[in-house]
């Protein structure tokens, strides 16, 4: 019995073994191996909504803690490898939809516009988006006797969804 492509059978066994050349999104990190601890002091506000910088600071902090193996400092620290710094460059409640029947606002969308910087120790920059923009939508409770501001639970989930987007593009390099 003749066996045909006998030289090449290995050669394409090898390629097989080797893979794509693709990896899980998450799983690899694009900051030098040198960075294993990050400050990252409270982000800076230059919008007139009380308290958005710290719900964003402690949400990226979480996310940090959570996903990573980094060394969290949530202050300025000369012991840290990289410093994190943000701020919170606007944000904009805008009426999305109307109560035909009151007139009333029925639905509010919010807008966040932050910009963030990771810096190396010796200045070097990691990573940088001057434009991070984020939106969440909340509905207006129409009956006052059971009225609940939403406002405080939007922007909550809206700093996680930064919080996970930011980590994300920090880890992946995007």
């Amino acid at each position: 019995m003749i066996v045909r492509g006998g030289p090449l059978l290995p050669l394409v066994a090898l390629l097989f073994s080797l893979g794509c050349g693709y990896h899980t999104a998450g799983h690899s990190t694009q900051l030098p191996d040198s960075v294993q601890t990050i400050a990252i002091p409270g982000l800076k506000n230059q919008t007139l909504n009380y308290g958005i910088e710290q719900m964003l600071t402690a949400a990226v902090v979480r996310e940090f803690n959570t996903r990573t193996r980094y060394h969290i400092i949530n202050h300025d620290s000369d012991d840290a490898d990289a410093t994190l710094r943000g701020t919170v460059l606007s944000t904009v409640a805008t009426p999305l939809t109307y109560d035909t029947s009151t007139g009333r606002v029925a639905s509010v969308l919010i807008v966040v516009s932050l910009r963030v910087s990771l810096t190396a120790r010796d200045g070097k920059v990691l990573y940088q988006n001057p434009a991070y923009l984020f939106r969440e939508q909340y509905e207006v409770s129409q009956d006052l006797t059971t009225f609940f501001e939403e406002d405080s639970p939007a922007f909550r989930r809206l700093s996680q969804d930064f919080a996970r987007t930011l980590v994300s593009n920090v880890l992946e390099g995007f």
